[in-house]
């Protein structure tokens, strides 16, 4: 089964830009550092600092409807028939860290797809992207390297 299409190989190169409306804002540092249970005193004050992996989180600016699994965040809507989607994972690198007073854009780039077979034999298309954070500034944030796999639903 070949899942690379044409149609397919010609979105490698496509970048999506979301940036945020407005400041990231130390009510959201503060809420994201609860949630993930740190108390850092970096986290709190009048500029704060972001936990790094909060600025990751696409969806909170990228200002999508939600697709038919509720997801509102970031995604390349590739149709590849006869697959399901699978998260492969993300590798992040951290640069400098995100203050309140900075507003957010993200750069997504799609950057490879590559047909793979599973260990089962199942086809497989591994597509990377990666998303480079900046603030206002221009400054360089983060770098988001992310798998998805699209593997083929045995008929």
């Amino acid at each position: 089964m070949k899942l690379l299409t044409e149609e397919l190989r010609a979105e490698i190169g496509r970048e999506l830009v979301y940036t945020a409306p407005e400041e990231l804002g130390a009510a959201s540092i503060r809420y994201f550092a609860l949630a993930v249970g740190s108390t850092r005193p970096e986290y709190a004050g009048p500029d704060p600092i972001a936990p790094p992996t909060l600025i990751c989180e696409t969806n909170q600016y990228a200002g999508r409807t939600p697709d038919a699994d509720g997801y509102a965040g970031h995604g390349w809507d590739l149709d590849v028939p006869g697959t399901r989607l699978v998260r492969g994972g993300n590798r992040y690198e951290f640069h400098q860290p995100a203050r309140a007073s900075d507003v957010l854009t993200v750069t997504w780039r799609l950057s490879g797809m590559d047909e793979r077979v599973t260990g089962a034999g199942q086809a497989m298309l591994v597509v990377t992207s990666t998303a480079t954070y900046r603030n206002q500034h221009g400054d360089l944030l983060a770098v988001n390297t992310e798998t998805l796999l699209y593997v083929a639903v045995a008929a």
